[in-house]
């Protein structure tokens, strides 16, 4: 038997068997070495991917937080006192938020949550969320039952300009006798009035501590300003900022929004739209208006 015949190969057979060796080896090194690299690669991806999910997650959660701490708190208030700028922060539309100052414009108070309601005809979802923070002053919360023995000299009887006393030079005896006007309240009284050089308007007795709307009615009916303070008035559309916060109640800021405000207006039409200014305190709108003029 020949068997030397069976291992001559042509020149093209050797080739190809060669090219069939070199795959072949190919092959192997490819599965024993680069597959397991690619497959630790894949697998340090997929680490990796999972690894920037849980740092997004926890940025997110980071965001979440500030955003929360950023909203504005809520602090118990008066509801008889929201300005514009609150009534926004509130959720209040801006038809809401004229009905309420348009009641108050007429020297009214709200004691209730349902009158709020009434008032100003905000939607439930919105009075559920803010009505909790409403504060109503303690005469309204605990109202004190009436002293039917209080004062029995005390006349109901109108009385005329004339009959009236000074407000300027009364005397605390003489306020005493005014249904709701004790010792303390006297003396409060003839205090601020001292303080102020004498009072301009009975708008000013808002400024008496404890003093109700009820009792400084009452003061009214049995006195009057016959020698009323002098009072300079500021030109509202041309006064500058440094005038602008010699008037109580009014600081830089305020000024500040005022002219920026009466710019955008092109001048106030009326006193009454510094309601509008953002951060104006509305509930002394009536003091302050003692002190401005529109020229």
């Amino acid at each position: 038997m020949n068997l030397k015949s069976h291992f001559q190969f042509s020149k093209q057979q050797r080739s190809g068997i060669f090219l069939l060796l070199l795959i072949i080896l190919f092959v192997q090194g490819f599965y024993h070495f680069v597959l397991p690299k690619l497959l630790d690669t894949d697998l340090d991806f997929a680490s990796n991917d999972a690894n920037v999910s849980a740092l997004i997650k926890q940025i997110d959660s980071l965001k979440a937080i500030q955003l929360e701490k950023r909203k504005p708190k809520i602090y118990p208030f008066n509801p008889n006192f929201i300005t514009d700028y609150k009534g926004y922060t509130l959720g209040l539309s801006n038809q809401e938020i004229d009905r309420l100052l348009a009641f108050r414009k007429q020297d009214k108070w709200i004691n209730s949550v349902k009158q709020f309601q009434e008032i100003t005809m905000v939607s439930d979802s919105v009075l559920d969320k803010i009505s909790p923070y409403f504060k109503f002053p303690d005469w309204v919360t605990n109202p004190k039952p009436k002293q039917t023995n209080f004062k029995t000299g005390y006349s109901k009887t109108v009385k005329t300009e004339a009959q009236k006393l000074d407000l300027n030079s009364a005397t605390a005896i003489q306020l005493q006798k005014v249904y709701g006007v004790g010792p303390s309240y006297s003396e409060r009284i003839i205090k601020f009035r001292n303080k102020i050089n004498g009072f301009h308007s009975f708008i000013e007795l808002q400024q008496v501590y404890g003093l109700t709307p009820e009792v400084i009615q009452n003061i009214k009916a049995d006195f009057t300003l016959k020698t009323p303070r002098a009072i300079t008035k500021i030109a509202l559309n041309t006064a500058t900022k440094e005038q602008l916060v010699t008037i109580k109640y009014i600081d830089y800021e305020i000024a500040h929004n005022i002219i920026e405000e009466r710019t955008l207006r092109d001048g106030f039409k009326s006193i009454d739209e510094l309601t509008k200014v953002n951060g104006f305190p509305v509930n002394k709108l009536e003091i302050i208006k003692l002190s401005l003029r529109l020229d």
